[in-house]
C-alpha cells in the first residue's frame, strides 16, 4: 500500500482542521449573516489564490489539542487583484480565537514573512481576547513577549484592519497598528470584554458604548470606515489597498486614466459659491477633481471639518486633504487635527503625493479645544506636515487665514502652491479683525464697520499672492485639474521613483 496509511492521515486531519467549530457553530453563524473565517478569506482573495500555513497547529495543552482546530485562527498567503498578500483571519467558532502561544506563532511567522518579501498584512478581527487559564501564572505570561518588536510599526508593508466582530486582546492591538480600518456595525473593539470589564468596575457595561461602531467612527477616530456586512467591509479592503504599493519599496500601482470630462471643471463654478459667507460641501469639489468614482473617504464621521481619502489623479495615487465649509465653516478643531496628521504619515510611508484643498477660517477657539490640547494638535500637524517628504500640492479656493494657511501648504510647505481667483489670505477672518483689532461692532455702528472692514481686507487677494510669489498661479477653477496632475508630475519627477523619505513611517498610527 506504501504511503497509502499516511495519505490517508493526513486526509482526515485537514480535513478535521477545516471543519473549524464544527457545523452547528457554522450554522449558527449563517443564521445570524456573519461569514465564518475561511469563507471570509474566499470573499477576499482573489478565486484558488489562497495557501494555508499552519493547518494543522493546535493548543500547546494536551487536552485541547483536538477541540483547536488550526488553533483558532486561519492564516496564509493569497492574492488580491493578482498581487500577494499575507493574511490572518479569526476563527471564532474556536475558543472564540482567543489567543495562545501556537496562534501567536502563526501571526509572527506570517508578519515576519510579509515584511521580508514585502506584501501587505490583512487582519480579519473577530477575537475573544487571551486564552483562559493557558495565560494564568507567572511562568505563562513569561513566556509572552518572546519578540520584543512584536508591536512596533515603521510600516514596511501596508496593514488593514476589518472588525468583524468582537475583539479583545491582540485583536484590538492589531487593529490599533493598522494603516486602515473598517469596522462592521454590531461589532465590538475594545481592551476587553463588556463583562470582563463590569466585573472589573463593577458597573453594568453596554457592549456598544464599550466599542461600538459609533464610538471608533465618530468619537475615538479609531475606525476608518463603517460598513453593513462583512461583504462590504472585504470589499473595502481590497479597494483600500488597490491605492497602495505591496511595500515601502516600491511606488503606488497605476490605474488606466479615464477620459477627460470637461463637463466636471465646469460644475466647479457652481459647486464653489464666490461668496465667502457661504457654504459648500468640499466633497462634491473632491469628486469634481480627481478621476471619477476614485476617492475612497478615510475617517469621514471624525474630525468632519477635515476631509482625507485617497484618490486617483490621471490613474495615480493620490492622498487628498482638504477643509470643509459644511462643518463650522471649515474651522478645524483638534479632532480634524488628528485625521489629518495620520494620514500625512500613512501617504509619506507609502510614497502617496499629497493634495491640498484649502478655505477654512483658521482653527476653532474655545474652551473645549484647548481641553483637547488643540495646541498641540496643532503643532502635531505641522510637524507631519514638514516631515512628509512625498510631493505636496496646496489650491487655496477661498479663504486661508492664520496659523492654518501655513498647516494646509501655506508658506513653503508645499512644493507647489495655487490660489483661485476667489483666494483670501490674512492673518485673521477681517471681520474678526475689525471687532478684535479696532473694537468696532457691526451692532454698534454698521458703517463704521463695514469701512473698518474693507481696509483690512487690502491687499489679501490671490493677485496680491502672486506679487510676491507665494503662489505660483492664479487658477481659473476649471483648470484645477490639469494644473494638479501636471503639478505632481512636476515634481515626482525629482525623486527617484517618486519614492519618499518616508521620515513619517514609525509615527504612531493612532495619537
Amino acid at each position: 500500500m506504501g504511503f497509502q496509511r499516511q495519505l490517508e492521515e493526513l486526509e482526515a486531519r485537514q480535513r478535521a482542521a477545516r471543519a473549524m467549530g464544527g457545523p452547528d457553530k457554522l450554522a449558527r453563524r449563517a443564521e445570524q449573516g456573519h461569514l465564518d473565517a475561511r469563507a471570509r478569506l474566499d470573499v477576499l482573495l482573489d478565486a484558488g489564490s489562497f495557501r494555508e500555513v499552519g493547518l494543522l497547529a493546535t493548543s500547546v495543552v494536551p487536552q485541547d489539542r483536538d477541540r483547536t482546530p488550526a488553533d483558532g485562527k486561519v492564516s496564509g498567503f493569497g492574492r488580491i487583484d493578482g498581487r500577494r498578500v499575507a493574511v490572518v483571519s479569526n476563527d471564532l467558532t474556536v475558543k472564540g480565537a482567543s489567543s495562545s502561544a501556537t496562534n501567536a506563532k502563526k501571526i509572527a511567522y506570517v508578519k515576519d514573512t510579509a515584511t521580508r518579501s514585502g506584501m501587505p498584512v490583512v487582519f480579519l478581527g473577530e477575537s475573544s481576547g487571551a486564552r483562559i487559564p493557558d495565560v494564568m501564572g507567572a511562568q505563562a505570561m513569561s513566556q509572552g513577549g518572546a519578540d520584543p518588536q512584536q508591536y512596533c510599526r515603521r510600516r514596511e508593508t501596508p496593514w488593514v484592519s476589518a472588525v468583524l466582530g468582537p475583539c479583545f486582546g491582540s485583536s484590538t492591538w492589531y487593529t490599533c497598528l493598522s494603516d486602515f480600518v473598517v469596522m462592521r456595525k454590531g461589532a465590538v473593539l475594545a481592551v476587553s470584554s463588556a463583562r470582563v470589564t463590569a466585573l472589573a468596575i463593577g458597573e453594568t457595561v453596554d457592549p456598544e458604548e464599550l466599542g461600538g461602531w459609533r464610538l471608533h467612527a465618530e468619537v475615538t477616530g479609531l475606525a476608518d470606515a463603517v460598513v453593513e456586512t462583512d461583504e462590504q467591509a472585504l470589499a473595502l479592503v481590497r479597494r483600500f489597498l488597490s491605492y497602495l504599493p505591496g511595500h515601502a519599496g516600491e511606488a503606488p500601482p497605476v490605474a488606466e486614466a479615464p477620459a477627460e470630462d470637461p463637463a466636471a471643471a465646469d460644475r466647479l463654478l457652481e459647486l464653489v459659491p464666490v461668496e465667502r459667507s457661504k457654504v459648500y460641501d468640499i466633497r462634491k469639489v473632491i469628486g469634481a477633481v480627481v478621476d471619477p468614482d476614485s476617492f475612497l473617504p478615510v475617517k469621514e464621521r471624525f474630525g468632519r471639518a477635515a476631509v482625507t481619502g485617497l484618490a486617483r489623479l490621471a490613474g495615480r495615487s493620490v492622498g487628498i486633504v482638504a477643509t470643509n465649509p459644511m462643518i463650522r465653516g471649515g474651522a478645524l478643531d483638534p479632532a480634524a487635527c488628528r485625521k489629518v496628521t495620520s494620514f500625512l504619515a500613512l501617504c509619506d510611508s507609502f510614497h502617496i503625493p499629497i493634495v491640498m484643498l484649502v478655505d477654512t477660517p483658521g482653527f476653532l477657539v474655545g474652551v473645549e479645544g484647548e481641553r483637547k490640547a488643540a495646541p498641540a494638535q496643532i503643532m502635531n500637524m505641522m510637524h507631519a506636515l514638514q516631515l512628509c517628504s512625498v510631493p505636496k500640492i496646496s489650491v487655496i479656493l477661498r479663504k486661508s487665514y492664520g496659523q492654518a494657511f501655513l498647516n494646509l501648504g501655506g508658506g513653503r510647505n508645499s512644493n507647489e502652491s495655487a490660489a483661485w481667483t476667489t483666494a483670501d489670505v490674512s492673518f485673521m477672518d477681517p471681520q474678526i479683525g475689525v471687532s478684535v483689532v479696532l473694537g468696532i461692532r457691526r451692532e454698534d455702528d454698521p458703517e463704521a464697520f463695514e469701512a473698518a472692514r474693507g481696509q483690512l481686507t487690502r491687499g489679501t487677494s490671490a493677485y496680491d499672492m502672486a506679487q510676491v510669489f507665494g503662489v505660483q498661479t492664479v487658477l481659473d477653477p476649471r483648470d484645477t485639474r490639469a494644473f494638479l496632475i501636471e503639478a505632481l508630475a512636476t515634481h515626482a519627477a525629482a525623486r527617484g521613483g517618486g519614492l519618499g523619505r518616508r521620515e513619517l513611517s514609525a509615527w504612531p498610527t493612532y495619537i
